[in-house]
């Protein structure tokens, strides 16, 4: 919403200016000299890039006009749910977490957290790092450097878009050169012409200069900037995730895991000990609302079969 904002006060004050000095906007409608800039910073980026990292440029694109994934909210029912799962391997044992992680779109404890089924990825990251814990074999300290090197890797590709982006704007205003360049060379093989016919091909070609100027300063490199903030975004709501597990791993209680987790929390979406503290609870509870559900459907279970007997036994 705010780059779109954004976008909208970047052009508008440009044209309210240009108007206020009496400026015609039909001169800066060059439809030639867009297709020229656009089209050649269009092949540049096809030229240099693979299909994947196009992909991901167009899903990036659209996310930046979105707001963040990565709000209070989302931390606050991640350490929710990470409570839970490790309140559950704490209390039966890590090989109770195979149902889980083995098919998580079927886990019912994964199955109240919408958001963590959705994005696949941090399904993946959770899912995979604590199916290496269940099988054992493997020491924390290399389970985090493990954790690292997969961050890393993933936050690189999450880049790679984004610098794709940054070199297409960079390449604009050279672009709008080339664009006024040409517009030079029409301009000169009309000498001798009509002097207004002249002026307007000199304003056409220097519109092609400010169209590459203004799109790289005033769009496409500002798009860039807000997603390689994304790309951080993601890469510390991960963070948030691998210190709670390994903090788990090496024997900390879950309550303390998540506290651990919450203090890596980026410090504008971070919420507070209390509040995190009571969802936990609200979890606990939760769980065992689910446990005597459970058991009071096992007891009525035992009792009708009981019963059944005893009538056939009578009969």
């Amino acid at each position: 919403m705010f780059s779109i904002i954004g976008i909208v006060v970047v052009f508008g004050c440009i044209a309210t200016g240009y108007l206020m000095e009496h400026g015609n906007m039909k001169v800066l409608a060059q439809p030639a000299e867009l297709i020229i800039i656009g089209g050649a910073a269009l092949g540049t980026v096809l030229i240099s890039n693979p299909i994947h990292t196009l992909k991901q440029m167009i899903s990036g694109l659209i996310g930046a006009f979105g707001s963040s994934k990565y709000g209070m909210k989302r931390y606050i029912d991640s350490l929710k749910m990470m409570y839970e799962l490790l309140q559950k391997a704490r209390k039966e044992g890590l090989v109770s977490l195979e149902t889980d992680i083995e098919e998580p779109e079927k886990s019912p404890l994964f199955a109240k957290y919408k958001d963590f089924v959705k994005d696949h990825h941090v399904v993946a990251f959770v899912c995979d790092t604590m199916r290496m814990a269940v099988s054992g074999g493997v020491e924390v300290f290399d389970l985090d450097q493990m954790l690292d090197a997969d961050m890393e890797i993933h936050h690189h590709e999450a880049s790679e878009p984004v610098t794709a982006l940054s070199t297409m704007a960079d390449a604009l205003p050279g672009l709008g050169i080339v664009a006024a360049v040409l517009g030079v060379v029409i301009t000169m093989s009309a000498l001798g012409g009509p002097p207004e016919e002249i002026g307007k091909k000199v304003a056409a070609a220097l519109v092609g200069t400010f169209l590459g100027i203004l799109l790289c300063y005033g769009l496409v490199g500002p798009l860039a900037a807000r997603m390689g903030k994304m790309a951080d975004e993601e890469h510390a709501f991960l963070m948030v995730l691998r210190v709670t597990m390994i903090a788990f791993l090496k024997g900390v209680a879950p309550i303390m895991a998540v506290e651990i987790g919450r203090r890596t929390v980026p410090g504008h979406v971070r919420p507070t000990f209390q509040v995190v503290e009571e969802a936990c609870r609200g979890a606990k509870g939760e769980a065992a609302a689910a446990a005597a559900a459970a058991a009071g459907g096992d007891a009525g279970a035992d009792a009708g079969a009981g019963a059944s007997a005893d009538a056939a036994a009578a009969g």
